[in-house]
């Protein structure tokens, strides 16, 4: 985008509103720019009058009007610069909680192709860099601008022939600015990318820190790390030579205009035909404008780093949200819903992950997915949720899809608990109410009692108004999932979705969380997905998926009888030695004794050949 283009639209969303403000500064920036000018002005009649004629009587009303430029100088610009500064920060914090807004609401195939660590270099690094130019050029560059006006205006009054002689040299700069500004402007976007790799980095790197400790990998990463620093390093040098260069230009333009001034204004004032104090006057107003001319200079480069940034902030702001409501949505279902996929179909680019699912959860009843890894059972919570859209099939949550309702009624049907107890860095109370004002402490202690949190709140010393720290890290993982069941019990939703909640808990935790989890059950409509059979015997129904389709169902004593891929699956998970023993220690399905003459690899041979389609 051009640089206009950028700037319209700063106006256009940023600064239209506060305009009023802008102006207001502005009054007080064109004061103290102009006081600049006063001041070389004034140069005049003080060598003249007072040093050179020797006149007593201007001493006092030079004095005080040299006393005076400086007062008004000094009030303006610290109105000025406060003023501005509030609207820079203002604008800087506008732009980031629009990029949340924005990015908050994109669909999860927009936050897997845009990791964190390169949304946290855009909302922070790109945006401080847009508000950093940005007070650098409002408060700065305006002043600057009226300043070198002012002082060109005081230099052409004294001489236009000086004024002409000083500018010579501005044509053969030009062309070699334009050069440099393109430079700063491609070194600037190279480097904001790199930041966000480094980001990127850096996120992956503490979030991974135990890994990395118990592969011995400190090293491994240092040395990424410092190799993509060296390329940002050396990104960052090259737009700053650039920069640099643009101001360096204008110092030879200087050298050369003053060069020739004084040639030929040197032999004016040897001659009398110019006074010494017209040409303390043009010096000074010269020498005073050359200063602003290198800041507007060094500006013009700064301005390519923060465009760079600008690009990248107005794309990810006009990344278009592809899961929205619709545009008039049917009401939610009351009561408690059963849930129907019939015939789905998706796929993630050339990788297809659904193949025509088709099932259901009955209302009020518990239904189990199981499957390998890559079955899609993950995906169809997305689809229920509508995380992400099918490209062909339709969900029905009591007969209404889940596509014609607003999104917020339609995930407000919903309870999750996953493996992944998400908490956040705030106290027990606040990461199981989550905002919510209208709990009663009666409820409160319900929930807590219902999910056992009950058991270890009086080991925590500050209880409910403990920080669980950084992703719960202050509290174990079974005390993590405890709390995201409280949670999900508050919100008192009529679907419950359950993602492998107990299998990252040990034993002793993995009993608590599941009573919980049964209590958390009752009277709603439950979709279990797991590994571990021995936590899903009891469902009203288990779905058995393979390759995205739907390959049987049943209880669990109808699968066993059938056999097929869920009674291979049970094998391989309770089998000891030739004997197959269920969960509870009670033998409940033996091999055969042709299978007893197999090699003791046969279960699993078989369990890879149903995988792979092999029917042999």
């Amino acid at each position: 985008m051009s640089s206009a283009e950028l700037l319209g639209w700063l106006w256009t969303d940023y600064l239209r509103s506060r305009m009023w403000l802008l102006g207001v500064a502005m009054i007080f920036m064109i004061l103290e720019g102009s006081m600049v000018g006063a001041l070389s002005y004034m140069m005049q009649p003080m060598f003249d009058e007072i040093f050179v004629n020797g006149n007593s009587g201007a001493l006092g009303w030079v004095s005080a009007v040299f006393f005076l430029i400086f007062v008004v100088r000094g009030l303006s610009g610290v109105v000025q610069k406060t003023l501005l500064t509030q609207i820079s920060l203002q604008t800087g914090a506008h732009i980031r909680t629009d990029m949340l807004n924005r990015l908050i609401r994109q669909d999860t195939s927009f936050h897997q192709t845009h990791p964190p660590g390169y949304l946290m270099q855009r909302v922070n690094a790109d945006v401080g860099a847009i508000n950093m130019v940005w007070r650098a050029i409002i408060t700065g560059a305006g002043k600057d601008m009226v300043s070198l006006v002012v002082l060109l205006g005081v230099a052409i009054n004294v001489d236009l022939v000086w004024t002409a002689i000083m500018m010579v040299g501005i044509p053969l700069v030009l062309l070699p600015i334009a050069v440099a500004q393109r430079y700063v402007r491609k070194k600037a976007a190279s480097a904001r990318d790199l930041g966000a790799v480094l980001s990127t980095r850096l996120d992956e790197i503490f979030h991974g820190i135990v890994p990395i400790k118990l592969n011995i990998l400190e090293e491994y990463q240092v040395h990424r790390y410092t190799s993509q620093q060296k390329g940002f390093v050396r990104s960052e040098t090259r737009a700053a030579l650039g920069t640099a260069s643009i101001t360096g230009l204008i110092d030879i333009m200087a050298g050369l205009g003053f060069m020739g001034v004084l040639l030929y204004g040197g032999s004016e004032i040897i001659a009398g035909e110019k006074t010494v104090g017209q040409f303390m006057s043009f010096f000074t107003a010269i020498g005073l404008a050359f200063d602003p001319m290198r800041r507007l200079a060094s500006v013009s480069g700064t301005w390519q780093t923060a465009a760079a940034s600008m690009e990248r902030v107005k794309e990810l702001l006009d990344a278009p949200i592809l899961l929205l409501s619709p545009k008039n949505p049917v009401a939610a279902p009351t009561g408690l819903p059963d849930i129907r996929v019939r015939d789905v179909k998706l796929s993630y680019g050339s990788a297809q992950i659904l193949r025509g699912l088709s099932l259901t959860a009955e209302a009020g009843k518990t239904t189990a997915l199981i499957g390998a890894s890559g079955a899609g059972k993950s995906t169809v919570f997305n689809l229920l949720t509508r995380l992400v859209d099918p490209q062909a099939g339709t969900i029905e949550v009591g007969g209404v899809a889940v596509n014609r309702m607003a999104l917020n009624d339609l995930r407000n049907l919903y309870s999750v608990v996953t493996q992944d107890a998400l908490l956040f860095d705030d106290t027990l109370r606040e990461n199981i109410v989550l905002g919510r004002t209208d709990v009663s402490a009666e409820e409160l202690q319900g929930v807590l009692d219902a999910a056992h949190v009950s058991d270890f709140l009086p080991k925590l010393e500050n209880g409910l108004d403990t920080l669980v720290g950084l992703r719960g890290s202050a509290l174990s993982g079974g005390q993590r999932q405890r709390v995201v069941i409280a949670r999900a019990l508050l919100r008192n939703t009529p679907i419950l979705l359950l993602d492998e909640a107990t299998s990252a808990l040990d034993a002793q935790s993995e009993k608590v969380v599941q009573a919980a989890l049964d209590q958390l059950s009752e009277g709603r409509t439950t979709i279990v997905i797991a590994h571990r059979l021995s936590t899903i015997r009891n469902a009203d129904k288990i779905v058995v998926m393979d390759r995205g389709q739907v390959v049987d169902e049943g209880t669990h004593e109808e699968l066993l009888a059938r056999g097929g891929l869920y009674a291979d699956l049970y094998r391989l998970q309770f089998e000891d030695g030739l004997t197959v023993v269920d969960p509870d220690g009670v033998a409940a399905l033996r091999p055969t004794a042709a299978e007893n003459e197999a090699p003791p690899q046969n279960w699993l041979q078989k369990f890879v050949s149903r995988m792979l389609g092999n029917n042999s």
